[in-house]
């Protein structure tokens, strides 16, 4: 899913009273979540735990959407019309259901469960996101990831992988992005990351090897998990720092437990988020609005059934860019 919030808070990057974090007293951030309801006909509500002041990017992760399971019989689903994308690429991951995606490139493929997406909106590409009559429960996590400046005006791209899952102690792991546990993503970036979706059996522990160059965030989503001895509750994202040279896990549950595993070497550029670019200066986010709002540049969606989502409106003040807490 895409932020299509009708009125985005680019400078609200956590939950005022506790600024998204909680101390983990073991060199483990606690990142926790603010629930954010999209716009659109549906309104649904998802669990956004980057970007916030407590931590903008983890490598080059900066944006990170937690939504279901979610019963499409009582809520409807997705239905996310025709939007841009600039600066970026779109990581799409489920854990049930299924998405129809269409895009400018004249993509139409499907995300599933166990499948990677992953879309590429350089200087800009427009695409739309509909759950389809086949789902019953949609669950799964929407990610981006930083264009460093060199690249940011790339042209558009789709790629579509499935990780063929591997063992590793008491997990099971997925690979979706880099590499872990002597798997290997083909799919390319613009940055060294790591993305796995990892499962743990219950009273299951692991530990990975992990980059020392890299920081990691594990963001779970069911089960209660210790990260390096640091409790982490559904929804919660553990952000470990550079140097780490393992990541220790335990499933502390009587069930299975899941979790998104991210990772990167530190994203030093400031950038500026807005809707759904991704700029360097108030001038550029302003120019790619004007782009979307003329028809220009993004391209057409065609086989969706509506309307385009017209731009928010830009505040009237500057927009702030964004960098880490270091």
């Amino acid at each position: 899913m895409s932020n299509v919030e009708t009125e985005p808070a680019q400078t609200r990057c956590g939950p005022e009273e506790n600024d998204g974090e909680r101390p983990g007293g073991t060199g483990v951030e606690v990142l926790t979540p603010r629930d954010v309801p999209l716009g659109g006909p549906r309104a649904m509500t998802v669990r956004r735990t980057l970007p916030q002041r407590a931590r903008t990017t983890i490598g080059a992760w900066c944006f990170a959407d937690h939504y279901g399971p979610d019963d499409v019989t009582r809520t409807g689903g997705m239905d996310v019309a025709p939007h841009p994308h600039t600066g970026l690429q779109t990581v799409s991951w489920l854990f049930s259901g299924e998405i129809e995606h269409r895009d400018s490139l004249g993509t139409h493929a499907y995300v599933r469960p166990g499948e990677l997406n992953l879309m590429t909106g350089g200087h800009g590409i427009s695409h739309s996101e509909v759950s389809t009559a086949r789902t019953t429960v949609l669950h799964g996590v929407q990610l981006w990831t930083a264009l460093p400046a060199e690249h940011r005006d790339t042209g558009r791209d789709f790629q579509h992988y499935v990780p063929e899952p591997v063992r590793l102690g008491g997990a099971g792991i997925r690979v979706f992005l880099g590499s872990l546990a002597g798997s290997v993503s083909p799919v390319r970036t613009f940055t060294p990351l790591l993305g796995a979706e990892l499962t743990l059996a219950p009273d299951a522990g692991v530990t990975l090897p992990a980059d020392p160059a890299f920081e990691h965030g594990l963001l779970v989503d069911q089960g209660d998990i210790t990260l390096n001895g640091t409790r982490l509750t559904p929804a919660d994202l553990g952000y470990v720092p550079l140097g780490t040279p393992g990541l220790t896990l335990h499933n502390d549950s009587t069930t299975p437990s899941r979790a998104i595993l991210l990772g990167g070497p530190p994203f030093e550029e400031e950038i500026i988020m807005w809707w759904n670019f991704i700029g360097r200066s108030t001038e550029e986010i302003a120019q790619a609005r004007e782009d979307w709002m003329k028809g220009r540049r993004f391209g057409e969606v065609t086989g969706y059934d509506g309307d385009p989502l017209p731009a928010p409106v830009l505040p009237n003040v500057p927009l702030k860019p964004r960098r880490n807490r270091r």
